[in-house]
């Protein structure tokens, strides 16, 4: 078998080893509609806007992480209900880790939420600086990143049924 050809064909051509990391997001929606957000400032990038959730801890389910995460993030300890969506997407985590998350994300419908973190991690007190209610409009026409980035439909796709 010839490989002097095969070397060429990919020079200057950069591998990425991506983890793979499983995920809990929520999905936080108040009584007016409006979708819960947290700003985070990365020195290595522009500020960025994500739903609650982080990484699954080893032998955790996801719906036991999204509670956690909940917990941690939001201060609210309840049980999230079932997985409503689902998506695997490739990023540079904040600790600059390439990965391939495997995203659940779980649906909360509640009145009113004050947000009072529970338990935040030393870098999500460094990075996290602020955190938003965010109508679909607002979402819309937002001059900052948010993810993801299908964020208005997947709330339209996750709509509890009225009536």
């Amino acid at each position: 078998m010839d490989l002097s050809n095969w070397a060429p064909a990919f020079a200057g051509e950069v591998l990425v080893v991506r983890t793979p990391r499983p995920a809990a997001r929520i999905l936080l929606v108040d009584g007016q509609d409006r979708v819960l957000m947290f700003r985070f400032t990365p020195a290595d990038r522009h500020p960025l806007w994500c739903t609650p959730g982080g990484a699954v801890d080893p032998g955790e389910s996801y719906a036991a992480a999204a509670r956690r995460e909940l917990w941690e993030e939001v201060g609210l300890d309840i049980d999230c209900g079932p997985e409503v969506a689902r998506r695997v997407v490739d990023f540079r985590t904040f600790e600059g880790t390439e990965v391939t998350a495997d995203e659940r994300y779980f649906r909360i419908d509640v009145d009113t939420c004050d947000v009072k973190a529970g338990n935040l991690t030393e870098q999500e007190k460094q990075l996290l600086v602020g955190h938003r209610w965010f109508s679909r409009n607002d979402i819309a026409g937002f001059h900052e990143t948010l993810y993801p980035a299908d964020l208005v439909e997947l709330l339209d796709a996750t709509e509890p049924a009225k009536g």
